[in-house]
């Protein structure tokens, strides 16, 4: 975040939020967490549910942090700070100056899935063509956003902000602070299906993302999508100019024609309008190269040449947790892991089978699906569970274990054949499950962030030692 150059003066912070200063400082970045701060950031005291910023003030600033945004000053405390009534507001508020005062131009995504891997895609080809600030991760909930926003560069050239939810109602107050000139929806799938009554009420949800677009912006749109159709008209009643399909189909505007995997990625052919792409992907899956193609259209809208930005894509890899593939050493030879341990849902399990059925396992190696429960599927999670059966069979997978109650549904599902295991918890797991590994072995695994089956992953480092595959 610090580059040595002013983010924000103390003046332009007092500005922005009405706050109280104390103290003359310049920050070169916005954080939220002072065990990350660095050198340089104004440290912003939250208070949330189970954790109160104003008891890490001190430690931010013995960590050099410029100054503090705080409700109160603590007691006896003598530092540069910005006092405002309500922290969370001030960043909002913080947010809100940088979009006023930049010349940016900016990309907002949503979607059900897909959303960081696109967002990261976006930014890496806008870079082509100028300074880019974006969300760093998956910061896009009502904290996450603003924060990124707040960290907007004044004189950046673009902008790319990645927008979640899991409730109506989110998403527009986010659009409406962020002001894109250009969004993308992923997709609208049976993602956090416990707090809606069916899929059509999620699509209206990310909709709501066309609220805040700037006049004369641009929706990208996955016409693939069965929800294509409600998407468009609520672009077109929120006012939006144009709209560009993207997909697989014919009658897209920008269509993914063909996608050849290998060891390091894959070879895109696509053609974005009138534009033939050919291009490569430092990542493994068709859902990764369809979503390269809405990530050059995004990109395109915004007004990057195609060809350049397509040919950043090369360097694109996968993240921990995100499909990174890592180097096992076994006794007799080397396994190879898919990590997908960052979050699951139906759609992104059957992606990932899908991509573990197009990778070659080593000479006398099986493939090997360890799935931990999905989590927030409400009343169709036993159903979804068991459904992944179908999805295992066909990719003709030799072995799946369990971690988690839901994931019993799915092994009840299985032929006797397949079940390697199964246990309660991600931890118990693993013993399970690293006993049966053998040399040549490729293993995906994926489940929900509470399920924890990252801890598989470390695991399975720590017994085996790891050298980071391609992506």
């Amino acid at each position: 975040m610090n580059k040595g150059v002013a983010l924000w003066s103390a003046v332009q912070a007092e500005q922005a939020t009405g706050g109280e200063l104390r103290g003359e400082w310049h920050a070169g970045g916005v954080s939220i967490d002072s065990r990350t701060i660095a050198p340089g950031d104004l440290f912003v005291a939250l208070k949330g549910p189970n954790h109160d910023g104003h008891n890490h003030v001190e430690a931010a600033l013995s960590a050099r942090a410029a100054a503090a945004m705080v409700k109160r000053a603590p007691d006896g405390l003598t530092a540069p700070l910005l006092i405002v009534p309500d922290t969370l507001e001030g960043l909002v508020a913080l947010a809100r100056a940088a979009r006023s005062r930049s010349q940016a131009r900016i990309v907002a995504i949503t979607g059900s899935v897909g959303k960081t891997g696109s967002k990261d895609m976006i930014a890496r080809a806008l870079a082509t063509a100028g300074t880019v600030t974006s969300s760093a991760g998956n910061l896009n909930n009502h904290i996450g956003a603003p924060l990124s926003l707040a960290r907007l560069a004044q004189d950046a050239d673009y902008g790319v902000f990645e927008l979640g939810m899991n409730q109506s109602g989110e998403i527009a107050p986010l659009s409406r602070l962020i002001r894109p000139h250009v969004v993308l929806v992923t997709n609208v799938e049976a993602v956090h299906m416990e707090f809606f009554s069916d899929i059509s009420e999620i699509a209206e949800a990310k909709a709501e993302i066309f609220t805040g677009v700037e006049p004369g912006g641009t929706a990208v749109l996955n016409r693939d999508n069965a929800h294509f159709d409600l998407l468009c008209a609520r672009a077109e009643e929120a006012g939006l100019s144009r709209i560009i399909s993207f997909g697989r189909s014919n009658d897209c505007d920008a269509r993914l024609l063909t996608y050849s995997p290998d060891s390091n990625g894959g070879e895109v052919e696509a053609r974005i309008n009138d534009t033939y792409l050919s291009y490569r992907i430092g990542l493994t899956g068709d859902h990764w190269a369809l979503n390269s193609v809405a990530a050059l259209t995004a990109a395109g809208a915004a007004g990057v040449p195609l060809n350049s930005a397509a040919e950043a894509l090369a360097a694109q890899t996968a993240l921990p947790g995100r499909g990174a593939r890592v180097q096992l050493a076994l006794p007799g030879g080397m396994c190879e892991v898919i990590d997908e341990s960052y979050n699951a849902s139906p759609v992104t399990v059957a992606a990932a089978i899908r991509n573990l059925q197009n990778i070659n396992p080593g000479p006398s190696g099986r493939r090997i699906a360890v799935l931990g429960d999905m989590l927030e599927l409400g009343e169709s999670s036993p159903q979804a569970h068991a459904a992944l059966s179908k999805d295992l069979i066909e990719a003709g997978i030799d072995l799946v274990f369990t971690a988690g109650p839901l994931m019993s549904r799915l092994r009840d599902a299985l032929p006797v054949s397949m079940r390697g295991g199964e246990a309660y918890t991600a931890e118990e797991l693993l013993p399970v499950f690293s006993s049966a590994l053998q040399p040549g072995d490729v293993v995906l695994i994926k489940g929900s962030q509470g399920v924890k089956m990252r801890q598989l992953v470390d695991g399975l480092k720590q017994i085996g030692g790891a050298a980071k595959s391609g992506g």
